[in-house]
Order: structure tokens, then sequence, then C-alpha cells
């Protein structure tokens, strides 16, 4: 919102080159809000803007910016203030640029860094690609327990300045092992000669380096942190993870699993930054796999074809019975993967389910089964005649109806366990998959049913 109330004014600035006005005016901006106004201006504006800002504000700005503007801005800078940048920036904000960046051009970038922040940048780099180490800072306060809280706050207020967070400190021993973390209020509140291991308590949660990230994620959520110490294999301290890392990972894999629920491949840049054709081959595969399942659906018909021929009123509520059990297979399919990605269920689950499923599914299919009996009814009074048989063939629909729901329900929760158990992502069994699957042996049910109730009537 600010920025949208001055851009006007900081433009007429712009254009009337007065530049010291523009930078103490900004000066006083929170990153954030700079970052917004950078995005909303010209590229030649851009680099003007940012490189007025001082080299500590620089780097914070450039942190809430995106890629593609990330790489613009470095174009436009002399070596000299790439490296000023790339030094000022957080280790973990520093390392998900290099990670976005061609393994060349990460070389250059780093040649660009002083030996500390090099060697802090190849460790991190280090690490496996979606570890807890690639988000982690060594930005972080440790302190020691047998120490008292007057030396711990002497030791903030002369190391603390550029820590990632002084809201919790980490307790480590003589060889660097984490022992405990305490909140700073706690020594805020302690008199001045209090002893750290008088606080301590001996309760605190940690990560390993090597654990996933969604790991973290669920760490986070279930002990309502905003920042995590993390641990080499020794228990040692090397870092710590902060909520706002953690909170763009979850945005990343739920974003991931909403298109593969939709039978997209996961794009790796927004939607309006994605190339055309880069859009086409990541829809195309998924659609492709579905459009050839669909033939067997061409192939069960093909198979009632006699069926058919001898009875063409039964055709014209195919589409209605097929797309009942594919809906009822999209919702049972949503719900259950979203439930396993929040783990509110586990494999072991699966029975449980299962016996859920069988009872919903049909309740469901009942449900609809009376709703598309009343409708043939009310249309065989009104005039549309289905023949001197329509009772049966109401009934035929109406069993149909809960056979195929019962069926799309059962496939569509079963289905995410199936592929978790297979190693695969849950995601994968997206709705359109389950949709295409219910398809098929809707058919078969469907012209089942109707063989067995209509023999000696509609069908001979």
């Amino acid at each position: 919102m600010l920025t949208m109330l001055v851009n006007p004014e900081i433009k007429e600035l712009i254009q009337k080159r007065n530049f010291s006005e523009l930078k103490d005016i900004l000066i006083d901006w929170d990153p954030t809000d700079i970052a917004d106004l950078i995005l909303n201006l010209e590229e030649d504006e851009r680099a003007l803007i940012f490189r007025l800002l001082p080299k500590e504000l620089a780097a914070d700005v450039f942190e809430y910016l995106d890629y593609d503007t990330q790489i613009d801005l470095i174009k436009s800078l002399s070596q000299e203030k790439i490296a000023e940048l790339l030094n000022e920036m957080s280790p973990d904000d520093r390392t998900a640029l290099f990670e976005e960046m061609p393994p060349n051009v990460v070389k250059q970038m780093i040649s660009y860094l002083t030996p500390e922040e090099r060697k802090i940048a190849q460790q991190l780099l280090g690490y496996p690609e979606d570890s807890v180490g690639r988000l982690m800072t060594p930005d972080y306060i440790a302190i020691r327990e047998n120490w008292t809280v007057q030396e711990t706050l002497d030791y903030i207020r002369k190391y603390g300045h550029d820590k990632e967070t002084l809201n919790i400190l980490y307790v480590v021993d003589d060889k660097g092992k984490l022992i405990d973390d305490i909140k700073i209020r706690d020594f805020l509140l302690a008199p001045l000669d209090t002893k750290v291991s008088e606080l301590m308590d001996g309760n605190y949660v940690s990560l390993k380096v090597n654990d996933d990230q969604e790991t973290a994620i669920e760490v986070f959520k279930k002990y309502d942190r905003i920042a995590l110490p993390v641990t080499d294999s020794s228990g040692v301290l090397v870092g710590i993870v902060t909520v706002d890392d953690v909170l763009d990972v979850a945005e990343e894999e739920t974003t991931e699993d909403i298109h593969k629920s939709a039978a997209v491949e996961a794009l790796e840049e927004p939607y309006p930054d994605t190339p055309v054709m880069k859009m086409i081959k990541k829809r195309a595969v998924w659609l492709s796999i579905l459009f050839i399942g669909e033939m067997f659906t061409a192939t069960a018909m093909g198979f009632f074809e006699h069926e058919i021929s001898q009875a063409v009123v039964l055709a014209l509520f195919l589409p209605l019975i097929i797309s009942s059990g594919g809906n009822s297979g999209s919702q049972a399919s949503t719900l259950i993967i979203r439930a396993l990605a929040l783990n509110e269920i586990t494999l072991k689950d699966w029975l449980y389910v299962f016996r859920r499923e069988i009872i919903t599914g049909l309740t469901l299919g009942a449900i609809l089964a009376i709703i598309g009996f009343i409708r043939i009814t009310v249309w065989q009074y009104a005039g549309y005649s289905y023949g001197e048989h329509w009772i049966l063939l109401a009934f035929t629909v109406a069993c149909s109806i809960i056979g195929v729901v019962a069926w799309g329900s059962l496939m569509g929760s079963m289905l995410p366990f199936i592929m978790k158990k297979l190693g695969f992502d849950p995601a994968t069994s997206s709705a359109p998959f389950v949709a295409t699957l219910v398809d098929v042996t809707g058919i078969v049910i469907y012209f089942t049913v109707a063989h067995i109730m209509l023999s000696g009537t509609l069908l001979p």
C-alpha cells in the first residue's frame, strides 16, 4: 500500500534526478516496502534505485526480490558492488540464490566472497539438495553453561548485531555440542548473577543437517518455534533454521502438491514467468497419459456394443453414472492426499480408511441414486417416455450409481496409499487420474448391472 501511494512521487524524483532526496526517503523504509517499489518500476529505474541504497540495506532488500529481478540487478552492478552485496547477504538467502544459478555462474559468484564467507557458502552448498543444511544459517548466538546472565548479555551486545535472531540462545559444551536452548526473556527476567546452568531445563528440540526439509516443516508446526538449532551427526551445533525459510519451503511443497493433484508437473517458476512451450511440456505428458487411459473407456463401451444396440436408452445415462463415480473418486483422493500430507493418517490406517470409505461411498451413492430415480420418474410422467420398462431402467440406473460411487470412493481413497507404499508422492494419484480409472470401471459396473436387471425385458 505504501509503495502504491508514493510511487508517483518516487518516479518524479527519478525524472528530476533528485537522487539525494530519493536516498533520504528510501533509507527510512522497510526492506520489504523497498522491494515492492523496485518490482513496480521499469528495469532501468530498478537498478537506479537499488544502487542508491547503503550496502546493508541493499542486501536486506535483495533478499525479498524474486530470482529474475535479482539476476537483472546483478547484471547491472559492478564486480565490486556484487561482492559487497553477496558478502552482506544472509548465508541461507545467499544459498537459495546460488541454488537457482548455473554451476559456472555460482563458481564466479563464490569467487567474489571473502575467505570466511566463501567457506560458509561452500559448506552450505555441500549439503544434499532439499536438506535442512541448505536452509540453515551459521549466524546464531551460542553460550556456555558456566556463564552468568551478565556475561551472556555482554556477549550479545558485542556479537549479536549481525545474528539472524536473538530470541533463542543456544547452550553448547566445550566440544560445541548442543545441550540446551533458552529464550532471551529468561535472561532479561533473571538476576544478573544467575548462572546459565540454573536457567537450563535440558528440554530442547533440534534438527539434523541431513534431515529432509519437509521434516523441518513438521517439527516447526509441532513445537511452534520461530527458530530451531541444527546439529551434525555428532550433535555439534552447526547452524539454525528460522521459520521464514521454512514457510517458503512449505509454500513450495504445497504448490507442488496442488499442481500434481491437477495432473500437472510442478512449475519451477511463477505461472506468468513460465514460457508457453515449457507450460505445454509440463501439461502434455499427463494429458497424454490420461487420454490413453480414456481410450480404454471406448474399448469398454465396444465390449458392451450389443447391449447398447438393443437398448439405446442405456447410453443416455452413461455420462451421468461415470461422472458421479469420477467425482466421488476425486473427492476421496483429494481428502486422503491432504490427510497424508498433514500426517493426520499414515499407511497403517489404510484399513480404517477402507472401511470408512465403503460406508461413505454407499451412503453418497444411495443419495445420488434416489435423485436419479426421481429424475427418471419425473421425466417419464412429464411426457418423455423411456418405454414400458422404465421402472426397471430407473432401478438399473439407481443401483449402478450406488455401485459406481462406492467404487470411486474406494479407489480414490486407496490409490494414494498404494502410491506412498511404492515410494511415490501420493499427490501423483491426482483427481483426473482417479476419474479416468473410474470411468472405465464405471462402464463395466453399469452394463453388468443392466445385463442382470434388464435381461428378458429391454435386453434379450
